[in-house]
């Protein structure tokens, strides 16, 4: 049934960022690290400060869930109150297609930050099937901080985010997926010499410094 109806997602995204890729390459950095270690916050900086654009797996899929009609919103909801990981065929579509609308309204726009993403193997394994050869993946920017400093973040966000998975018995179960499913990929990616990381249980402020002197370095 999923693949069934992202095949109809499919068909009616044009190939932009293909067609672009021959021009340019997408430049990708994955951002990773636990639920509240900073990584939306960070990545506005980062959007000020320098020619990136930021794409969240985590507010695309929210943004699905709650879209009038969306093929998909049920199935994604219960994923996401449940900590689990989305189907990773949904979670590609998704970041593809804002790819290319962002390539298409701007060909000059193709440095990404994609946060939240890849969360474990099979989003890997998605990625490197859908986007070998057409994205380059420079490096992965890894916020690294405390399960409780984590939870305790976004146990004070809930207050006002409005987000149904930000209370704790959601957060202890997305730990869990984070630890189990994530932690593999950041350090497959160290193997690689390819991980970028960075203390998040700093201020803002601090972070964000660090952040600068990796990026400034990086190019």
């Amino acid at each position: 049934m999923i693949f069934l109806l992202l095949s109809r997602l499919s068909a009616k995204v044009p190939s932009v960022v293909y067609r672009a890729a021959l021009i340019m390459k997408p430049q990708v950095v994955f951002v990773l690290g636990g639920p509240g270690a900073g990584k939306g916050t960070q990545c506005a900086r980062i959007v000020e400060n320098y020619s990136y654009t930021h794409l969240s797996a985590g507010d695309l899929l929210r943004a699905e869930r709650s879209r009038e009609g969306s093929e998909f919103g049920q199935l994604i909801d219960s994923y996401i109150k449940e900590g689990k990981i989305v189907p990773v065929e949904i979670t590609i579509n998704l970041l593809r297609k804002a790819m290319e609308d962002t390539m298409q309204i701007d060909e000059k726009k193709f440095r990404f930050l994609i946060d939240g993403f890849p969360r474990n193997e099979d989003n890997l394994q998605g990625w490197t099937t859908v986007m070998d050869g057409k994205a380059d993946v420079k490096f992965v920017l890894f916020f690294d901080c405390s399960n409780e400093v984590c939870i305790n973040r976004c146990l004070e966000r809930g207050k006002s985010s409005g987000r149904t998975d930000d209370n704790r018995a959601s957060l202890e179960k997305r730990i869990q997926t984070y630890l189990q499913s994530t932690r593999p990929i950041i350090s497959l990616y160290e193997k690689q010499g390819k991980v970028r990381t960075v203390d998040a249980s700093c201020g803002v402020d601090e972070v964000f410094a660090d952040v600068k002197t990796i990026l400034d370095k990086e190019g």
